[in-house]
């Protein structure tokens, strides 16, 4: 059974969570708006991974014997200066998603849980691919950015993302 603390913590985690996919659709209707079908089909895979992430969270809770209490998702931007600030900001995410997950694998050996530590240790392996994938994708936004043709390149390479 979870300590109140740690379903309080993982209940939130769930918010971040589907405030995570709220946030890759949302840029994935921004690349739509501009023509980039590639990047919001990685966007939108994207946004069907951390939905994967909440109920993840909400299995383990109730698992657990725990209560899952849903929190009202914030809106999520829903424009950026350029296809450079999107990706910035999709990089920026997963390192504070990181660091919510540290938090939470805290809190659990705080409380010595050693059972939601456990669970935990994938989401630690998973926010290491999440970072790198999106700091990949940061670094060749960057490389094409004052490109046209380049960015429509990359457009066309980044629409070969598969869904996991």
């Amino acid at each position: 059974m979870l300590e109140r603390e740690m379903e309080d913590a993982l209940n939130k985690q769930i918010n971040e969570e589907l405030y995570s996919a709220y946030l890759y659709l949302s840029m994935s209707a921004y690349f739509e708006s501009l023509g980039l079908s590639g990047f919001a089909k990685w966007m939108k895979i994207q946004s069907k991974e951390e939905l994967k992430h909440a109920m993840k969270f909400f299995d383990y809770i109730v698992l657990q014997n725990g209560t899952v209490k849903l929190l009202p998702i914030k809106e999520p931007v829903h424009s950026w200066d350029s296809v450079l600030r999107a990706v910035e900001s999709a990089y920026q995410h997963e390192v504070y998603i990181t660091s919510k997950i540290y938090e939470l694998v805290d809190l659990s050996q705080k409380l010595g849980d050693k059972a939601t530590e456990n669970f935990l240790q994938w989401f630690v392996e998973e926010q290491v691919e999440e970072e790198k994938n999106s700091y990949d994708l940061l670094n060749k936004v960057k490389m094409v950015e004052k490109n046209v043709a380049a960015l429509i390149q990359l457009d066309s390479i980044v629409s070969n993302r598969k869904e996991d």
